[in-house]
Formats: structure tokens, sequence, C-alpha cells
């Protein structure tokens, strides 16, 4: 079967292409998708095995990579997309309990649940708790000050939109955010928890029922049915723990910067790049990206 493998970094040296061309059949083609930084190369092989061989090569080099079969499904045309530290900097319930002085408190917590330690639905409840009085107007001063895409977000979005893709935000996250969020991005949809507002500030409750990992999985499938594409046609990111199983329920999941627990279950990974990585993995070159 014919793979291809991606290599992505800034930059990406001819040096990096030819330790891991040293390693893959003598007759594999290198395909530059952006100078400098990302190329594909085609070859014959098992796709495990070469991506293994070719980490091994690069010895810890700052190199993302990523082998899959090569063709026309490398183009996927559904991305769902988690958004705290994933198509933005941070997490937006840190940042709003910084408010409060509870930044520290809320983000182990946080932290605690990304990373898979405790359930997501407890920890959500216990800190939207923990942010009881804080009105609309401080969760606006939050987004306006703090919270900033990351990098490649934009273009991940509207490259793959402008090629015919759907794209949605599904956060467990708050919709005060989302909403926010996915117009400044680009995402066709978005969705997330809702918080509870009485007399214009929070309650301390979250609408019931939670948008959890499940549910984020029920909504990758639902996109997907919705618009009767194969699994292999979807694309899913996220970076922590409640991002598992959409991530490997996607065509190409990808653990974007992502907490031990995600980045070992995850066949695709970014530990490097920016998101414009993702682009990349689907064979777009650097001409038809986005801006």
């Amino acid at each position: 079967m014919s793979q291809v493998l991606t290599l992505i970094a800034k930059p990406l040296t001819d040096g990096h292409v030819r330790l891991v061309l040293a390693v893959l059949p003598q007759d594999t083609e290198v395909d530059w998708l952006a100078p400098g930084q990302a190329c594909d190369l085609r070859f014959a092989g098992a796709a495990e095995d070469s991506e293994r061989a070719a980490r091994d090569a690069l010895s810890g080099a700052p190199v993302d990579l990523f082998c899959q079969a090569d063709g026309p499904v490398r183009r996927r045309e559904l991305l769902v997309a988690d958004m705290d530290s994933t198509i933005i900097t941070g997490e937006c319930i840190d940042e709003m309990a910084g408010v409060i002085g509870r930044k520290a408190q809320v983000a182990d917590i946080t932290e605690r649940a990304m990373a898979g330690e405790i359930s997501f639905a407890d920890a959500l409840r216990e800190r939207a708790g923990m942010l009881t009085g804080l009105a609309a107007a401080d969760l606006q001063a939050v987004y306006d000050r703090r919270i900033h895409l990351n990098s490649g977000a934009r273009e991940l979005v509207a490259t793959m939109r402008a090629h015919g893709a759907v794209t949605a935000l599904v956060s467990g996250g708050f919709t005060f955010f989302t909403e926010r969020v996915a117009a400044a991005a680009g995402f066709d949809h978005h969705q997330a928890n809702e918080l509870r507002f009485v007399d214009g500030r929070l309650d301390g409750s979250v609408m019931e029922p939670i948008l959890g990992p499940q549910e984020k999985l029920a909504a990758l499938r639902s996109f997907a049915a919705r618009l009767k594409l194969a699994p292999e046609a979807t694309l899913a990111v996220g970076d922590g723990a409640n991002d598992l199983a959409m991530v490997k329920a996607a065509g190409l999941g990808v653990a974007y910067h992502a907490k031990p627990v995600l980045a070992a279950a995850a066949r695709a990974r970014i530990e490097y790049g920016d998101l414009t990585a993702l682009l990349y993995l689907q064979g777009y070159r650097a001409d038809q990206i986005q801006i």
C-alpha cells in the first residue's frame, strides 16, 4: 500500500529529510508542501513501522510527523475541534476564576480533569460553583483581555471551509465563550455547556446535561451522520482526556500539544507546530492556505 509520511517543523531542513529518507525505501518520493516547513514522503511499506523508524532517526528533533495511507481521503470533510488549549491559548474557566483570585485553585482542578484523574462532569460542577456571583460583564472582560486564538486557528478553519468542509467547535467549556471564539475563528457551528445566570450573575450551576467526553463523541457522530460522511472523512482535534473518545473515533484524530493521556492514545499528535500542521497532515500546500 502507498503511504505518505508528513514532516512538519519550523524550520524543516534538508538534513531532517535526509535522516528520514535513510530509513525509508530507496524510491521514496519527496514532495515539499511548504518550503522549509512541511513535506510529504511517499513510499510503499508499513505505516506504523515507518513512522517509528522516522522518529528514531530524528532523535528527538522538534519535528512533527505522521504516516498514513496516501490518497484523496486525506482531505477531511468535517472538523470537530475542542476549544480550550486547542483553538485558544488557555482555559476560559481558569481565567474566569482569576477575576475573583481563585485561578490557582480552579486551574489545579482543570489540570486533573484534563489529565483524566477525576470525573470531567464533577470537576466542571465544582469549578462552576466556585464562580458564583460573577457578572456577564466580568465574563466579557475575560474574553476581551485574556482569550486569544492559537496560531493557525483561523487558517485551519478558513482553509477547510474554503475546500468544502464543515467545521464545529465542540467544548466542555461554556457557550458564552464558544459563541465568541467560533465567530472569531470562523467556525460553522459551536456547542458547549451553558452557565446559569440569576439577576445577571452566575448562580454557581451549569445547565444539565453536562457536555463532556461522550457528548463530544456524539457530536462528531451526529455531524458525520447529518453530512452522510464515513468516519474516515472526519477530523477531530483536542488536548485533554475529555477529547479522547472523539479523537479516537475520527478518521484523523489529532492530539494537539496534549496531556499525556491523550498524546499516548491518539494516532496523530502535534507537539511543536501550530494549527496549520493539521492542514499539512491533509496534504494542503502553503499556497492553498487561507488567511
